[in-house]
């Protein structure tokens, strides 16, 4: 153990080297926030993504071999520093230098090996203790830079890794299940088999807090130099000391984490390293501000900021919690994967280590976008208050699972207690409808239809203002420069992007709310959160210093618009047969795409007259002449919001077939057409809601003669109203069919789409780059159709080979739960498209001028699309074929029951 933690001491010293060397390289190279974050983040990257790797190979070889390897390769690469001269050949070394931080899980798997259960805290607690290698570069390696060059830092450190290497072989023996299974000739386990844990939902959450204690911290130990070197004015060598006032404690006390785990309990811990990191990062996220305030007197001036005591205090308890939080999640895994410690540790580390290279990237992103130095601190902030509100809901779930039958028995008032007796469970709880029978036709046509429809319709209303908010800014961004607001192109491009970016992480989250909370409760909630972005952007907009921040800020919470659709289609598919299923998601999905078109026909009406008097604001001046209302782009959707979510609450329905928890649903990331449907659902969703955004403001810069937002409305009208109503053809001759001939159209409007800026200068090319766009607007809508009717269909099929023994209608309530789960899932995945078309048109336009080579990549993209959907689903001996050949019924539905 001794010998293993000396060694990933040293390891973690060359893991971390940039966060002192790279400081001078960023300075001779003249890098960015952003080039200097990526040349940091590098090594990260490498040690993570090798984790998994090199802990299945400990588990199957020995860690004494493993480690010694990796310790020999780390050595060599970072020798090889010195030898590079560009930016390029730079993060080429940086990649090697990273296979030091694989040793994490190596020294996981090898030292778990040598101790029992009750000791296996403390012992990783130790090993990881380890941590402190990143003190140890900060506190040396500034003393040996200032004064023989970065270089000789990068040789001592080489050299290091060299001697250690050879210690560690020479000193170590192999683990005892190594020696045990030498000794009776066993085979090692293959990699498949090794991996068999990592279907588990546990060890995913446990990767999510394992992201926050362990890759913020390494992300912090990369950062801080740098960040005291400018908040507060201190040399190299100083700042190098502080942030080693920063690793120590989070490295150190990482081993009295693993004693306080075995004594009272990793639970315990962990809510207290969330809980603290919570406070403490909410006080280090508060910018210096200065206030003005008018007393009675005069004007009361006084100061807010962090000064640098507070600073360093504030940040100590921050690692030292982080420390105690790394050994609590650590301590779970030998106990319940004993034999598995080096592929389950191997992922949860690689999630800690990705932390550790995504985290400084999106730090100087930050700085870059915000101008804020505190916006580091207010994403751990968001991080770790995700985390702790994520484990206490598990727990409380988990607590409510095992408490159910006794509390169905209690009354519903406790004053009822007295007289209250079996006769009377359950008979005011009301709630979901549990008898619920689409596919039985008496029950459908008696009681069901009437249901299903009236959830549809209200459903459509909510999911009609989601996309209003979420596409918002798609015509807002382009007025922010006519009434005042100074931003560059990239950052208009950059406000356009970030609503797909968060509404399609929201998405994925999204997917799995309504079997947990109720369709109903979900639906209610989800809508009224978008009164925060529409009221946010009436009032920000009135002021031409609003900082880009904020419009950022708001940018991101019209993500909460996008997320609506996943819950919405997850929660909607449960009301329909599957003859109706296709029509029944394609008037919901295409309906409420038609947010879309609305707010591209009414914004652009209602900021240009005082539609709510005093009420809403004085209007804007206009460069050129005129006013605008563009605050009336936000508070026009605030009266229907409120409409649509009492409509909601009193107009939806439960049904209790339909709940489940996250880990009966996270069964759908095993199923290999669920990620096949999310590449294809991305072609046509992720087009249809990319070009919408992104249309508008590309066709400002192509065509600036023209005004197009008078008709950037009827693209996504064209593609709304053709997914509406092209369900029954899906339904009638197979959405696998439909998909593939979409995917073909889509190519072809893309083609046009190139050639007509291509000859942009000629009379009538815009009306050729506007029909070619309508086109595509109109094949994706089919296509979105389409493909959310093929899911539900592969599903049926699916499951009948899945679950070969379980009764029919076992397979369909199985069918039913996944089927939902991946149109969710897959509507989440696809609506990234909302933030890489508009981003691609802007880096394209940056990088080549022009937004040609964005759309060719596009157009490589549905050659891909067309040729997976035939060769998994099509062709003759393809999922589907015989399904959507089938002799029809004469109603001339397809059945995807078993």
């Amino acid at each position: 153990m001794w010998l293993s933690t000396l060694a990933f001491t040293i390891c973690f010293a060359a893991w971390t080297i940039f966060s002192i060397i790279g400081i001078q390289i960023k300075r001779d190279l003249g890098l960015n926030e952003f080039q200097f974050g990526l040349l940091v983040g590098t090594p990260i990257l490498t040690g993570s993504l090798i984790r998994v790797v090199l802990g299945v190979w400990s588990d199957q070889y020995g860690g004494r071999v493993v480690y010694t390897a990796v310790m020999v390769a780390a050595a060599v690469a970072t020798g090889l520093l010195v030898f590079a001269y560009d930016y390029p050949t730079f993060l080429l070394a940086a990649l090697g230098v990273g296979i030091s931080g694989g040793s994490f899980s190596v020294g996981v798997a090898y030292v778990s090996k040598w101790f029992p259960k009750e000791k296996q805290g403390t012992a990783l607690g130790i090993f990881g203790a380890g941590n402190v290698g990143a003190a140890v570069t900060k506190f040396l390696a500034p003393m040996i830079m200032v004064a023989m060059g970065w270089e000789a830092v990068a040789l001592i450190w080489a050299a290091a890794l060299l001697v250690m290497a050879v210690a560690f072989f020479l000193f170590t023996q192999d683990d005892p299940d190594l020696a045990a299974r030498r000794a009776t000739g066993t085979k090692p386990e293959s990699f498949a088999a090794m991996m068999e844990p990592l279907k588990n939902v546990q060890v995913w959450r446990f990767s999510l807090y394992y992201f926050f204690v362990f890759g913020a911290f390494v992300a912090l130990a990369l950062w801080l130099p740098r960040y005291i070197i400018d908040a507060y004015g201190f040399s190299i060598t100083t700042a190098g000391m502080i942030g080693a006032a920063y690793s120590v404690p989070a490295s150190i006390f990482r081993a009295y984490g693993g004693v306080l785990s075995d004594r009272y309990g990793a639970r315990r811990v962990m809510y207290w390293t969330f809980g603290v990191s919570v406070v403490v990062t909410f006080l280090l996220s508060y910018p210096p501000t200065d206030f003005v305030i008018a007393g009675i007197n005069g004007p009361i001036s006084f100061h807010i900021g962090i000064g640098v005591i507070p600073f360093i205090v504030l940040v100590f308890v921050l690692g030292f919690f982080m420390s105690l939080g790394k050994a609590a999640v650590y301590k779970h895994i030998p106990v319940y994967y004993p034999n598995r410690v080096g592929a389950v540790g191997g992922v949860v580390g690689l999630m800690g280590g990705l932390g550790g290279f995504l985290l400084p990237m999106a730090f100087g992103l930050l700085n870059d976008l915000t101008g804020i130095r505190q916006s580091c601190f207010m994403l751990l902030f968001l991080l770790s208050a995700v985390s702790l509100v994520w484990m206490h809901v598990s727990i409380l779930q988990m607590e409510r699972q095992a408490t159910t039958p006794a509390l169905e028995r209690l009354p519903e008032l406790p004053e009822m207690q007295p007289i209250h007796g079996p006769a009377q469970e359950g008979a005011l709880r009301g709630g979901a409808i549990r008898d619920w029978r689409p596919d039985d036709p008496v029950f459908w046509e008696q009681t069901g239809k009437a249901i299903a429809h009236r959830n549809l319709w209200a459903s459509i209303a909510c999911l009609l203002l989601s996309f209003a908010v979420w596409m918002v800014w798609s015509v807002v961004v382009a007025k922010l420069p006519a009434v005042g607001f100074n931003f560059t192109t990239d950052q208009l491009f950059w406000l356009a992007a970030l609503p797909g970016l968060s509404g399609a992480t929201f998405r994925i989250f999204y997917t799995f709310m309504p079997p947990i909370f109720g369709g109903r409760l979900w639906t209610t909630l989800s809508t009224w959160s978008l009164i925060l972005p529409a009221l946010g952007i009436g009032f920000a907009v009135q002021n031409p210093t609003t900082p880009y921040w904020v419009f950022l800020l708001l940018a991101l919470l019209c993500g909460f618009g996008g997320g609506n659709f996943s819950s919405s289609m997850a929660n909607i598919a449960f009301f329909f047969p599957k003859h109706e299923k296709g029509n029944a998601l394609g008037l919901n999905a295409g309906l409420g795409n038609l947010g879309v078109s609305v707010v591209q026909l009414a914004v652009p009406l209602v900021i240009t007259v005082g539609v709510f008097g005093w009420l809403g604001g004085e209007p804007q001046a206009v460069s050129g002449g005129g006013v605008l209302w563009l605050q009336n782009a936000g508070f026009i959707w605030v009266p229907f919001i409120i409409a649509a979510a009492f409509a909601a609450w009193f107009r939806m329905d439960d049904l209790a077939e339909m709940k489940s928890s996250f880990a009966d649903q996270a069964v759908i990331f095993r199923r290999k057409h669920n990620w096949i449907m999310c590449f294809l659902y991305t072609g046509t969703f992720g087009s249809f809601i990319g070009y919408s955004a992104g249309f508008p403001l590309l066709s400002t810069t192509q065509f600036p003669e023209v005004n197009a937002l008078q008709f950037a409305f009827l693209g996504p009208l064209l593609g709304a109203l053709s997914r509406s109503f092209s369900g029954w053809i899906s339904d009638r001759w197979g959405g696998g069919r439909v998909t593939l001939l979409a995917f073909i159209a889509m190519a072809i409007g893309v083609y046009g789409v190139i050639h007509f800026i291509g000859i942009k200068d000629q009379p009538g090319a815009f009306w050729g780059f506007f029909a070619s766009f309508m086109f595509l607007f109109l094949a994706s809508g089919v296509g979105n159709s389409s493909t959310f009717q093929m899911i539900p269909a592969i599903m049926g099929k699916d499951i009948v080979r899945l679950m070969p023994d379980a009764e029919p209608a076992e397979q369909r309530l199985h069918a039913e739960k996944e089927s939902a789960a991946i149109i969710g899932f897959t509507g989440g995945i696809a609506a990234y498209g909302a933030f890489f078309i508009p981003k691609s048109y802007g880096s394209s336009i940056a990088m080549t001028g022009g937004p040609e080579a964005a759309l060719w990549g596009f157009f490589v993209f549905y050659l891909v699309c067309i040729a997976v959907t035939w060769a998994v689903y099509t062709r003759r001996g393809g999922l589907l074929y015989d399904l959507e050949r089938a002799p029809k019924s004469g109603s001339a539905t397809i059945r995807t029951s078993p």
